[in-house]
């Protein structure tokens, strides 16, 4: 054959299959449509006893007109080709023809087509599992789904739209929320279906599970019917309800706290996912469009205000103006020493000229600060008139609570009183150092949870000091319910977050949380304070003390091993806390374990320090945990005629040594670590020396910033004596992560645990290097 034949022959071939192409381009697309119906046949071993057979009956729809598969007598034009493709995908789903089952096929109650298909049944899977699982994958294939009657499963249409009715009455503090889809018309409520996808292990709250946005779940209706819903708007309604849904029960409603109307904003955030409409109760949808994206502040000082409130005061002001005129409570965690009293004193001069102080204020303490609070209302707000519920004289005091605007109360009388002061009406609940109630199980928290007042405000610079459960404490004693119960909130919140270091759980309750709390630290919002410098000095002990030391640490970690191999660690905290406090001890001087004849490296620097320090007109804040420590400090310092002052928890008057340091009598001012966590202004020291480092980092950092504060005018160094090769500093890694814990809540933090596993203990009882 010429070249030139060749290439006509060639050109020839390839119009003739584009010709063919654009023919089968031509035909109509037919939508594959899969019926499903049970039959029955006769199984051989069960002595005539039928069995039942789901089968798939393939056919195609086109424009209208249904055909079967391999049904040539139609009268249309078929594309061949669409409906190989589709018989392949059924295949590739594992679907195998009926005709090809022999016995099977032949045992059946009525003659097999040949369009009909079989699910293979894996062994040990229930039918209708298999097919829950496989249905939405047909849709996504693109088959169109119908279902006989006889058929033990019937999937519905895709939702029409999603619905949310809100129900109560307004200003009660809960509201009814009920979530569901309209489907053939028929309102659908989602919650029982949600609480079976979560028990049957179908659904669940953990981020882990990373199907796409798009992926199908047939959510059960009845004991028939699904509803295919995407799980993308399925995920967004469990972490919106996250510690609300879960539990037993079909009910079709939830009962919420009014605090939660954050979720219908959480809800509707997502434009990419079916919208949720919601019914009633447009007050609700209002306070959630105020809580997801609150107006700018209004920022005045109240009338009868004697202070000059600083910008951020301002904020802070406007900002729990805005939480009374919600209806809310919330947690003022400013930094220590940015005028969180004078704020909450401003907040009650303007909630009066409101009008909405329509009973007392009553505000909880602890006892050694009563003096100070009313100190500080006498002085930035004396037009309050003030009630004080402590000592013998509160018989009278009580007497006269409906003449007043505040009144003021201890937490250890919060436990005393509690009934009495039950009785008593009032309009708002302050709770200052409220980390006195960071354990939920305290007599103080379940005191003041159990107070019936309209709206409650924690105040604690250190709302969060060791775990997630003393936020939550703190957030059900001012908002209760807004992070669901206890025991789920460390299921699906704390656990996940302090154990697994989860980013999604994390942002969840940073978005749940961020309304109700206002965090602000003196580096953003009080640049003009002088500077803190923060000093390790790292302290060699010596060989007297170092053999102390090491024959304490190896006793120490023999009995720690030993609680560990029977309890595992979480059994041995305990243990390992009293160890860790020895070994410290230690540190700190031998002479507080008993070791009488041994030197302290740390107590010699500490004098060396101080002589050089007060010869350079410094002042000096010392802290220590141990007061027996403060004891030998103290007799040190008077063999060395250098004058102070202390104060500790047995000091009754706690104003007259804070005065005299403050007047300049003495150059340094001893203080045990819990005396002197709340409630002092030091601004005269400009200098603080942490002699043993403190379990809790924020304790320490509350102690370090009573310098360090409005008011100082001098830069501030802060020295923390940490005996180099030992638990000291072995616990400062610990510390890292505690303090990070903080930050990831509060301030955007990533890093977050609190608990020993086996390599922290294995690092804190290490020998000296």
């Amino acid at each position: 054959m010429s070249a030139t034949v060749a290439g006509e022959v060639q050109q020839a071939a390839a119009r003739a299959s584009e010709a063919l192409a654009a023919a089968f381009d031509a035909l109509p697309a037919p939508m594959p449509v899969l019926e499903f119906r049970m039959s029955r046949f006769a199984a051989r071993g069960t002595q005539g006893q039928p069995r039942a057979l789901a089968l798939v009956a393939l056919g195609f729809d086109y424009g209208g007109t249904r055909v079967a598969a391999h049904d040539d007598d139609d009268g249309i034009p078929r594309n061949r080709g669409a409906e190989i493709a589709a018989e392949e995908r059924l295949e590739a789903l594992g679907l195998a023809p009926l005709a090809a089952l022999g016995e099977v096929a032949a045992a059946l109650e009525r003659p097999p087509r040949p369009h009909d298909w079989v699910l293979p049944r894996p062994r040990g899977v229930a039918p209708s599992s298999r097919l829950v699982r496989l249905l939405p994958r047909f849709e996504a294939e693109g088959f169109r789904l119908e279902f006989n009657r006889n058929f033990p499963i019937e999937v519905l249409p895709p939702p029409e739209s999603w619905f949310g009715e809100l129900s109560g009455e307004e200003n009660t503090r809960t509201f009814g929320l009920r979530i569901g889809v309209v489907v053939r018309g028929e309102r659908i409520a989602l919650l029982p279906a949600l609480r079976a996808g979560l028990a049957e292990g179908s659904l669940s709250f953990s981020a882990g599970a990373r199907e796409s946005d798009d992926t199908i779940w047939l959510a059960p209706v009845d004991a028939r019917r699904r509803v295919p819903l995407p799980m993308g708007r399925v995920r967004a309604i469990l972490s919106a309800l996250t510690g609300s849904i879960s539990g037993p029960g079909d009910h079709e409603r939830l009962e919420l706290p009014r605090a939660a109307a954050s979720v219908l904003s959480e809800l509707t955030e997502d434009d990419t996912l079916p919208p949720i409409r919601f019914l009633g109760r447009a007050d609700l949808t209002e306070l959630a469009e105020r809580l997801a994206a609150p107006a700018v502040f209004v920022r005045e000082t109240p009338a009868g205000l004697n202070a000059t409130l600083r910008g951020y005061q301002l904020d802070g002001l406007a900002w729990l103006r805005y939480l009374a005129e919600c209806g809310l409570g919330g947690v003022l965690a400013d930094d220590m020493g940015l005028g969180k009293t004078v704020q909450v004193l401003a907040h009650l001069l303007s909630e009066r000229a409101a009008g909405r102080l329509t009973a007392p204020a009553l505000v909880v303490v602890p006892t050694s600060l009563i003096p100070n609070w009313r100190a500080e209302v006498l002085r930035f707000a004396p037009d309050l008139r003030v009630a004080v519920l402590h000592g013998q004289a509160r018989d009278l005091e009580y007497s006269r609570l409906a003449e007043t605007d505040l009144a003021l109360t201890s937490y250890a009388l919060l436990v005393r009183d509690r009934e009495r002061i039950a009785a008593q009406r009032f309009s708002l609940l302050v709770l200052d150092e409220a980390q006195a109630i960071k354990n939920a199980r305290s007599k103080s928290a379940e005191a003041a949870r159990a107070l019936p007042i309209p709206r409650k405000l924690a105040v604690s610079g250190t709302p969060l000091e060791n775990h997630l459960g003393e936020l939550w404490s703190l957030m059900d004693c001012v908002l209760p319910g807004l992070l669901g119960s206890e025991s789920e909130f460390s299921r699906l919140t704390r656990i996940p977050i302090e154990r697994h270091d989860d980013p999604d759980v994390r942002a969840r309750l940073n978005r749940r949380i961020a309304p109700f709390i206002l965090r602000r630290t003196k580096e953003k919002v009080a640049p003009e304070l002088p500077a803190k410098t923060v000093i390790e000095r790292r302290i060699e002990l010596g060989i007297e003390q170092r053999v102390v030391y090491e024959r304490w640490r190896m006793q120490l970690k023999a009995k720690v091993e030993h609680a560990v191999a029977q309890g595992g660690p979480g059994m041995a905290q305990m243990l390992v806390l009293e160890a860790l406090l020895r070994l410290r001890q230690v540190c700190c001087d031998p002479r507080l374990i008993g070791a009488y004849d041994a030197e302290s490296a740390k107590l010699d620097v500490l004098l060396e320090m101080l002589e050089e320090l007060i010869g350079a007109g410094r002042r000096v804040l010392v802290y220590s945990q141990f007061t027996r420590m403060l004891d030998l400090i103290q007799h040190a310092l008077s063999a060395r005629a250098i004058k102070f002052l202390r104060l500790d928890g047995a000091t009754r008057d706690r104003e007259t040594p804070v005065k005299r340091f403050q007047a300049g009598e003495a150059p340094v001012f001893l203080i045990s670590l819990k005396a002197g966590g709340v409630g002092l202004n030091l601004t005269a020291a400009d200098t603080v020396i942490h002699y043993d480092p403190w379990w809790n980092p924020a304790a320490e950092e509350q102690a370090a910033d009573r310098a360090h504060r409005i008011g100082q005018h001098q830069p501030v160094f802060v020295y923390k004596l940490i005996c180099a090769g030992t638990v000291e500093e072995r616990v400062r890694a610990l510390q890292q992560r505690k303090a990070a814990l903080v930050g990831a809540l509060l301030e955007g933090g990533t890093r977050s645990t609190a608990r020993f596993d086996p390599e922290d203990l294995d690092e804190l009882f290490a020998p000296l290097s």
